[in-house]
């Protein structure tokens, strides 16, 4: 009897890692992998993006020194990179979310399972009250995300040309 492979979702399966400068190459393989898969919900990254991706690298830990951003990666049991979840311009107990799973982990609860964690890690370790998340309408998939997680829609926008979202989640003791 064959029994199924836990989901990248599963207790133990992964765990949310604050990005470090060891990370690069794995992170540049990830993106690498999923460009197309990305592009097709959200605006692709463009070529300078992987020409000068050490030198962005090292920028986003210098911007994450400062404590205005926290970038994590999801690393599997495995050691594979399999998404990242990021919290930008924090600021006045505030936070923006970000995130993305590759193709290769799509579909198994883990961008929702990730989204918790983050809220959780966003309240209790950095002190946040509210992050605020933004979609395109195009991408069903990251709202449901969003909507399982306590987020409510709070108005429309507009996200590099496309109609999109704007989504709240208030982080209380009670959430």
């Amino acid at each position: 009897m064959n029994t199924p492979a836990p989901t990248p979702a599963s207790p133990g399966d992964w765990t949310l890692e604050l990005l470090r400068a060891d990370h690069a190459p794995a992170l540049l393989d990830f993106e690498r992998r999923n460009r197309a898969y990305f592009a097709r919900t959200v605006p692709d990254r463009g070529d300078a993006y992987f020409a000068r991706f050490a030198d962005r690298h090292r920028a986003l830990l210098a911007e994450q020194d400062t404590g205005l951003c926290r970038f994590h990666v999801l690393i599997t049991r495995e050691g594979d990179l399999a998404g990242r979840v990021n919290l930008l311009d924090i600021e006045d107990g505030s936070a923006e979310l970000g995130y993305r799973i590759g193709e290769d982990a799509a579909g198994r609860g883990l961008a929702t399972a990730a989204v918790a964690e983050i809220c959780r890690v966003a309240q209790t370790t950095y002190g946040l009250t509210r992050l605020i998340a933004v979609t395109t309408l195009d991408n069903p998939g990251s709202m449901a995300v969003l909507r399982r997680n306590g987020f409510t829609q709070v108005e429309p926008l507009t996200v590099d040309g496309r109609p999109g979202i704007r989504h709240e989640r208030p982080l209380t003791p009670a959430n």
